[in-house]
């Protein structure tokens, strides 16, 4: 099993600013079209096929994979994809909180494993240390706010 998490401020010194509704928005752009927050030719297909009051259903090609995702909301706070189609089995979190000082914050962890692969095997071994590197999660977390940023500054948040 995968477990791996990072977190950053939304807000760090140098950036422009992202409100909470700001940056919630950016997070649920990305789960309806995951196109606009990969680099070129990483994910070539993203689409809803499903909606609901409760949930989306997205398939996606990124890198290769195509994939189907079960995506739930939690209003202004969390956003799960559930991966129900793809090489990968559990879910990714992308989670908006604040810390102790009201500093607003990123954070994005997952449960996964790898389908047909040996748990805790070198396949798993190798995902979860590359998902704990600074091209995991944390690389994800800052584009996807840069992007944010760049959506707000083009009016389209």
């Amino acid at each position: 099993m995968i477990y791996s998490t990072a977190t950053v401020p939304v807000n760090a010194p140098g950036q422009t600013p992202l409100t909470r509704a700001q940056a919630w928005e950016g997070l649920v752009q990305k789960a309806r079209d995951a196109r606009l927050f990969f680099p070129p030719d990483e994910c070539t297909r993203s689409e809803i096929v499903e909606e609901s009051a409760s949930h989306v259903v997205r398939e996606a090609t990124i890198l290769g994979d195509d994939i189907t995702e079960i995506i739930t909301f939690e209003a202004n706070t969390k956003i799960t994809f559930f991966q129900v189609v793809s090489p990968r089995e559990g879910a990714i979190v992308n989670e908006l909180l604040e810390d102790a000082n009201g500093d607003l914050h990123l954070r994005f962890y997952c449960y996964l494993g790898l389908r047909g692969k040996t748990p805790n095997g070198p396949e798993e071994q190798a995902a979860q240390a590359w998902m704990d590197s600074d091209k995991g999660f944390k690389a994800a977390i800052q584009s996807t706010l840069a992007r944010t940023r760049q959506l707000v500054a083009e009016g389209r948040i």
